[in-house]
């Protein structure tokens, strides 16, 4: 599950280096990663470039708000419950 907000809107710091990935529909995910622990700390796609993406397992805040949409679906692990309202 990933947060996205607009580029203009994020201020990143910090030393990164860059994992490419081309994705099932042959678009890149370009993942910025911490060069001393290797955790993915925020990534942007080719298809959405005027968005910054952050994995939001990395807040760490149980309150954080329930996704609002879902993709890819077919990846997901068979124990995974996904609430019928989100947008599909």
């Amino acid at each position: 599950m990933q947060a996205r907000w607009p580029r203009d809107r994020v201020r990143t710091q910090g030393d990164t280096h860059i994992w490419r990935r081309i994705g099932d529909d042959g678009t890149a995910l370009d993942f910025r990663f911490c060069p001393h622990c290797g955790s993915t700390v925020w990534f942007t796609q080719d298809v959405a470039p005027e968005f910054i993406a952050v994995a939001v397992g990395a807040f760490g805040d149980p309150s954080f708000p329930a996704p609002a949409r879902s993709n890819y679906e077919q990846y997901h692990h068979p124990w995974v419950g996904l609430p019928d309202e989100l947008e599909r």
